[in-house]
């Protein structure tokens, strides 16, 4: 069941971009941008909770589940050391996964050579 539920959330994330893609003009980049920041504001109010807790791992793994990671970060860092929480928690909270995107994404660009357009 666990895997349906991941399936079925994640899919939903997919099919919103793009019918947002699709029926606006919407670049992708702006819809990336809309997914983080749509995000931390659920994280932030607390509501994205549920939709982990029913998603699981399709909740979690997507651009949306990022910008979730960065607004528990904030506020775990707010409570821990005040003020300075605010520009410290979003980086801590989600520094594995952008030295990840980099490390891989170089990796992938000195293996696979890419063309500029």
């Amino acid at each position: 069941m666990a895997y349906l539920n991941a399936f079925l959330v994640g899919g939903a994330f997919c099919a919103i971009a793009q019918i947002l893609i699709d029926k606006t003009k919407l670049t992708p980049a702006r819809i990336l941008v809309i997914y983080v920041i749509a995000g931390a504001i659920l994280g932030g109010l607390g509501i994205y909770q549920y939709i982990e807790k029913i998603g699981g791992a399709g909740a979690t793994v997507p651009i949306i589940g990022f910008g979730n990671s960065l607004a528990k970060g904030v506020i775990k860092e707010i409570d821990k050391n005040g003020f300075l929480g605010i520009f410290t928690g979003g980086i801590t909270a989600t520094a594995g996964g952008i030295c990840a995107a980099t490390t891989f994404g170089l990796l992938m660009a000195l293996i696979f050579k890419p063309k500029g357009k």
